[in-house]
């Protein structure tokens, strides 16, 4: 029953993760740089803040009390996040949200499975869940074949991608990708698939947090949102430097103002995006403390998300004009990549 419930909060991080660019479709004559940021300061300062004054007692003295080389881990590692996530939003305004998705989270899946070992080989004394010790073991002989698999999906999705531009002409492929452009896409995408799993090792810098709050009387299934304050300020670190940059390049800190646009709803889907967005993270933390399994949550939650997020981008006609062998090719790479990330999550269950 635990594992049950533990896919099912997995499935709704998914959802709210694979849907939070949708309200931003919503947000009118603003400039990329401000509704981001708009966004980010409900997904990355204030509902996290929100949700772990509601679920963690007495949370800012848990931080307050956490010795100095937790907190710098756990905030460098979101800094490192953060860049993954601001060129994440990039590759979604080029590629879409099912090309997009499962570009960027194909590639966070494979290097979230195989940074950590390969730093134990390097840099540590271990001999225990070493990128070595995966290659004499089934389960990290599945882990590297799922990597070796998320790859080859990687490279369907991108000639999907190529197949597209070439059908289409660019009126076509801007109905419903204003920015399509497949060559950045895919250069940021690479991008924010290896730095966005960092969100994953900042978790792990951050459990001594958790398990103070849990031995204070929090309750274990929120143990994680003390962890997602301090994470998610380096995310906002990032972000928040960039977007104000891009504001002045741009001459874009107008927008926030604009009475020409719609500010009120602007403001309200910018916050309705970052709200979803912070939700991923919220039932992630509910769902690795049913499975008790950090890599292998972290691997499920990628699968629900490049689902999700690929449905939506059908739903969306981003694949609208064409041909039937293009569509079959991206339904290909994406279930390819799914297939890749169950390889990767069955091997990491097994070695754990």
């Amino acid at each position: 029953m635990q594992a049950i419930l533990g896919v099912f909060f997995h499935f709704i991080g998914g959802f709210a993760s694979g849907s939070f660019y949708i309200p931003f479709k919503k947000v009118r004559n603003w400039a990329w740089e401000s509704y981001w940021i708009v966004g980010g300061f409900f997904s990355w300062l204030i509902v996290p803040f929100l949700a772990a004054w509601i679920t963690i007692p007495d949370f800012l003295s848990i931080i307050r009390a956490t010795d100095g080389s937790t907190l710098f881990w756990t905030y460098f590692m979101g800094i490192l996040w953060g860049i993954g996530g601001l060129t994440f939003g990039l590759t979604m305004r080029y590629l879409g949200l099912s090309l997009g998705m499962s570009v960027a989270l194909g590639y966070t899946s494979a290097f979230g499975a195989l940074i950590p070992p390969i730093y134990r080989d390097l840099f540590t004394s271990e001999t225990a869940h070493t990128f070595s010790s995966m290659v004499h073991h089934i389960s990290g002989q599945l882990v590297l074949a799922g990597v070796v698999v998320c790859l080859l999906g990687i490279a369907i999705c991108g000639k999907a991608g190529m197949m597209k531009e070439n059908e289409l002409s660019d009126d076509q492929k801007k109905k419903s990708i204003s920015e399509f452009n497949l060559k950045k896409g895919l250069i940021v995408g690479t991008i924010s698939g290896i730095l966005s799993a960092c969100f994953n090792f900042g978790i792990e810098a951050g459990k001594p947090m958790a398990a103070i709050a849990v031995q204070q009387g929090a309750n274990p299934l929120f143990q994680n949102n003390v962890i997602f304050v301090v994470l998610l300020w380096g995310g906002l670190t990032t972000n928040l430097f960039w977007c104000l940059l891009l504001n002045a390049r741009n001459k874009t800190f107008s927008d926030y103002t604009n009475k020409q646009t719609p500010l009120a709803g602007n403001y309200f889907f910018a916050a309705l995006a970052g709200t979803t967005w912070f939700f991923q993270f919220f039932f992630y933390g509910m769902g690795e403390s049913k499975l008790g399994n950090g890599a292998s949550s972290w691997i499920l939650h990628m699968a629900f998300i490049i689902m999700i997020s690929s449905l939506w981008g059908i739903t969306l006609k981003e694949w609208k004009g064409v041909s039937k062998k293009t569509f079959g090719t991206i339904l290909a790479g994406v279930l390819t990549i799914v297939i890749s990330v169950l390889l990767v999550g069955y091997g990491n269950s097994l070695a754990e």
